[in-house]
């Protein structure tokens, strides 16, 4: 069964169960600036998860594109990649644990076939101290679904010290079964919601021998002990408590929140734990064993570079999809570190050509029906990544002439000269690690040899989490005015600079909003002066917010602006348009958004922008405040 299969059988089974079908959200989030990237299947959700009502109703599905930059040194095992897809079903205080669990187990034992002897579940064992119960009803649920189809289902605890003893369902502290925005209840503060969770396992069969050979073998195995025998394929949260200063009351709309890796399900399915054989990859991995004349699997250190590589164009090719161009700055560094690191893997496998355009056309020809817009965008993509692969070539080149001055320095090769080699030739700390082993023959203390090279990544990391933390995701007043404000400001520009402005991405924190836009050139003190005098008359006037759900026709012909594929929006062929202006009369913009937004202008403030600088190449950007 394909990827595409499995996709479609999921939406279609939800959609029979009464659920609308959302579109995916980019991958980059557009009113979530607590994260660079759309990480999870429930990130675009959390506004609805938190109590706004959703355009759409009550019960959505939906297969989520996403993307985890921490995850990029972990690719190389059978299992981890950066890009995948979610699927994922909610309910938004409609249905709850009674339907969601058995509508599971009839998807993944019927829809799939999947045999329910080779399923284990995970629940909430409960904590006596917070006054938080056991999950006894999932669990009990659980096994009824297997009961019905003649497994039993024997429910077992403390599974990590004493083993799995002929257990199915086991019970795990809030470390492993518990769901809030904030962590485990201890950490939660008060007013956060949250609640349990139980998983679902796919046992790939003892007889692989996995936990025998794995670093865990001297442990005993069960679901969660990572040795490789089992993976997680699904999560039911069941978010039905809420954090109070005297404990956990429960809340009056329980939310369903389920999250399943396509590729993780796809994979149960093809009972082979590699992920990277699923037909997701065939074709790109046909491609690159072409390049190569190299065969996938038959060498351990030559598969670790074909994960890689697979993974890194993979999610190169979405994030460029949705508007993501190699850089130097918050999105665009990962896309320029994915394609760069594939690229190097590339060498260790022998290939010193090009061969980034090839992978790449196959991904976008395999989702080219789930994902049209990797097909509408083929040429920008794959002109994107030739012109970074060439420009990695020089670097490497003029790079590896600079490792070789530095050692014929004869001084020695410190962290600050791999530092300097990354600064200013764009020269990874892995190329030049590697190089001085294989051409030099110098024997390098990696840890130390990082120390400089890490204290930089730290710096610049400490930066993005200031950078992007705080916003949205609370609804707060400020975060909602600057927001609101983001509106006039898209209008303005338009206005004074003309139609070829468009949205390129927003970050909005308690603080200050930032506005990225495409425009070719600087802005003039008269037109910065002008765009923000604009923004404080409609301040001014004090115009009502309002919004509609209409067409995406509709919206174009009254003259809506925004992202039109955008899920806070899209709702299966509607979308949430929000005009700043009178009924029926006077506006200043229309917009495509999902919220949230004042009622009217007038309680904004002061509008002042306090910097309009260059974010990459055709883009331009504003931070300004409202005070």
């Amino acid at each position: 069964m394909t990827v595409n299969e499995i996709r479609s059988k999921y939406l279609a089974f939800f959609q029979s169960k009464g659920h609308i079908i959302l579109p995916s959200a980019a991958l980059i989030p557009e009113n979530d600036p607590s994260t660079l990237f759309t990480g999870s299947g429930m990130q675009p959700m959390v506004p609805f998860l938190l109590g706004e009502q959703h355009p759409a109703g009550k019960r959505l599905v939906d297969s989520q594109k996403c993307f985890r930059s921490q995850d990029i040194e972990e690719v190389g095992d059978n299992r981890h990649t950066t890009f995948f897809e979610m699927l994922g079903n909610w309910s938004l205080g409609d249905y709850f644990k009674q339907e969601q669990i058995p509508w599971m187990f009839e998807f993944l034992t019927k829809e799939l076939s999947l045999d329910a002897n080779r399923l284990y579940i995970t629940f909430f064992k409960g904590n006596d101290q917070l006054n938080i119960p056991r999950d006894d009803e999932s669990a009990q649920l659980w096994q009824k679904s297997f009961a019905d189809l003649g497994v039993e289902a024997n429910i077992v605890d403390n599974a990590e010290a004493e083993g799995m003893r002929n257990g199915r369902i086991f019970s795990y502290s809030e470390n492993k079964n518990w769901w809030s925005r904030a962590g485990v209840p201890d950490n939660m503060p008060v007013g956060e919601p949250g609640g349990p969770d139980t998983e679902m396992f796919w046992d790939f069969g003892v007889e692989r021998e996995l936990h025998e050979s794995s670093i865990w073998k001297d442990q005993p195995c069960h679901v969660n002990c990572d040795c490789g025998r089992f993976m997680e394929i699904g999560n039911n949260v069941f978010m039905q408590y809420q954090k109070t200063v005297d404990g956990f009351n429960a809340l009056s709309q329980k939310n369903v929140d389920f999250g399943g890796g396509l590729e993780r399900v796809a994979s149960a399915v093809n009972g082979d734990p590699d992920m990277f054989l699923v037909d997701a990859f065939t074709s790109a991995r046909l491609a690159l064993e072409s390049s190569t004349g190299k065969k996938y699997g038959a060498d351990e250190t030559d598969t670790y570079a074909f994960r890689v590589i697979l993974d890194h164009i993979r999610a190169a090719t979405f994030l460029i999809g949705d508007g993501v161009l190699p850089g130097n700055k918050d999105q665009g560094y990962f896309v320029r570190r994915l394609l760069r690191r594939a690229v190097r893997f590339a060498r260790k496998l022998g290939v010193a050509n090009a061969i980034v355009r090839s992978v790449s056309e196959a991904y976008i020809e395999m989702y080219k029906v789930a994902y049209p817009n990797l097909y509408e965008k083929r040429e920008v993509i794959l002109d994107a990544i030739e012109t970074e692969e060439t420009k990695f070539a020089k670097t490497v080149e003029q790079g590896l002439r600079e490792v070789k001055k530095i050692v014929d320095r004869g001084n020695g090769v410190t962290g600050t000269d791999a530092f300097n080699l990354y600064q200013s030739f764009g020269f990874p700390l892995e190329l030049t690690t590697e190089e001085l082993q294989r051409s030099h023959d110098l024997k390098i203390d990696a840890d130390q040899f990082a120390v400089d090279f890490k204290k930089h990544q730290d710096l610049s990391r400490a930066g993005s989490e200031q950078k992007f933390t705080g916003g949205l995701a609370d609804h707060s007043e400020k975060t909602t005015k600057l927001h609101t404000a983001t509106h006039l400001l898209h209008q303005a520009l338009r206005t004074v600079l003309g139609a070829h402005v468009e949205q390129k991405g927003s970050n909005i924190t308690p603080e200050r909003l930032r506005f990225d836009f495409s425009h070719p050139a600087k802005l003039t003190s008269e037109q910065i002066k002008t765009v923000e005098d604009l923004v404080n008359q409609a301040i001014k006037k004090d115009y009502p917010v309002n919004f509609e759900l209409t067409t995406v026709p509709a919206a174009k012909s009254a003259g809506a602006i925004g992202l039109f594929e955008d899920t806070y929006a899209n709702v299966g062929g509607q979308i949430k348009v929000y005009t700043v202006g009178t009924n029926g009369g006077e506006w200043f913009s229309k917009e495509v958004c999902g919220g949230p937004h004042v009622t009217h202008t007038g309680v904004l403030g002061q509008f002042t922008i306090q910097k309009e600088e260059a974010s990459s190449s055709g883009v331009r950007r504003i931070k300004a405040v409202v005070k």
